[in-house]
């Protein structure tokens, strides 16, 4: 070989051309990646009117499927099996709404009297008003006393947090036909891939989520009741109206992660308050709420989930704020089990990050 003629390839060369990379295309893959995710959220949020039932009745429908196939197990039929289960599913909706309406609407009425409660404060303005004078800070205008309540936003609350008729039907019906159909729905999204490796892997895909989201189910609630048996324990001791009522509300209210102790510690708050001689015998209610929740959110359910299901904390508040944002208070709800299937894809689709 003559010398010049051709170059011998050293290593170095061969390590300096696999270490470029082509920025343009690598740029433009994610560009378009971000416009797809940004299109998703985008037809998810635009389309949450009829999404919300359907994804509600797939995620109850999975999570009740274990109980649908104990039952076939047992030579009841498929559809009589999802006909019971959606029965039962609907006798316990309506059971905790009856039990929650009655505290909610003794609520409603008592508020004339929060409102004369407040009238209370009127002191401290005065006092407050006197030191913005004595700094230099003269009210050109006199502020008006402290209002009382009104009622008139109670229609607007009780349409927003109650869903409408016709959604609830929707829902049922889809839990309905996805109980029945979700033998052969798995059967269908299995036998859609040819090789058997991914065979076996949506297979064991399909069975995680079914088995976390059944298991979260079963902890989520028997810990929910836990709590809302304290809630009601609280409210009979100090005096609450409708120990029941606030039971159940603490226990629904409580599948909502974060934001619904919270809110049931308003509720306490304001009952106790209203119906209390004094404002510390009102307030409680609430501390003692507190203590509970504090327990139960620091103590119990982490040991709990955390050991079954291994959720981190930091994407269970990430999926609330996401899912509330795109969906409100049923966003919220689903929060915690689109969280699990979207972990369990991860863990499949690019098992230790890796792929």
């Amino acid at each position: 070989m003559r010398q010049g003629q051709l170059r011998p390839i050293h290593p170095v060369d061969e390590e300096e051309d696999s270490e470029q990379v082509d920025w343009p295309r690598l740029v433009s893959a994610w560009s378009l990646a971000i416009l797809a995710v940004i299109a998703v959220a985008a037809a998810v949020y635009f389309a949450r009117e009829p999404l919300i039932p359907v994804v509600t009745a797939f995620v109850v429908g999975v999570m009740l499927s274990p109980a649908a196939r104990a039952l076939e197990e047992r030579s009841v039929p498929r559809l009589l099996a999802a006909v019971l289960l959606v029965i039962g599913a609907a006798l316990v909706i309506g059971i905790v709404a009856a039990l929650i309406a009655s505290p909610l609407a003794d609520l409603a009425g008592r508020i004339p009297q929060f409102g004369a409660k407040l009238q209370g404060f009127h002191g401290l303005l005065d006092r407050w008003r006197h030191f913005e004078i004595s700094i230099g800070i003269n009210p050109s205008t006199a502020r008006p006393p402290i209002p009382l309540p009104s009622l008139e936003w109670v229609p607007t609350t009780l349409g927003f947090l109650t869903p409408p008729v016709t959604g609830f039907v929707y829902f049922l019906v889809v839990l309905l036909l996805f109980i029945s159909w979700w033998p052969d729905l798995r059967r269908g999204l299995v036998m859609t891939f040819a090789s058997r490796d991914s065979r076996l892997t949506v297979l064991r895909i399909l069975n995680k989520v079914e088995a976390s989201l059944a298991a979260y189910l079963l902890t989520v609630a028997c810990i929910n009741l836990c709590v809302g048996a304290a809630a009601g324990v609280i409210a009979a001791g100090t005096g609450l109206p409708f120990p029941f009522g606030f039971g159940a509300l603490a226990a629904t209210l409580n599948f909502i992660p974060i934001v619904g102790p919270i809110l049931m510690v308003v509720v306490f708050a304001l009952v106790g308050i209203i119906t209390a001689p004094t404002l510390g015998a009102g307030l409680v209610p609430a501390a003692l709420f507190m203590l509970v929740v504090f327990l139960e959110g620091q103590f119990i359910t982490p040991t709990i989930i955390g050991r079954r299901l291994e959720i981190n904390n930091l994407a269970v508040i990430l999926s609330l704020l996401f899912w509330t944002w795109m969906w409100g208070p049923m966003g919220a709800f689903l929060s915690s089990p689109l969280l699990i299937v979207g972990l369990i894809l991860k863990e499949h689709v690019r098992p230790n990050g890796s792929g």
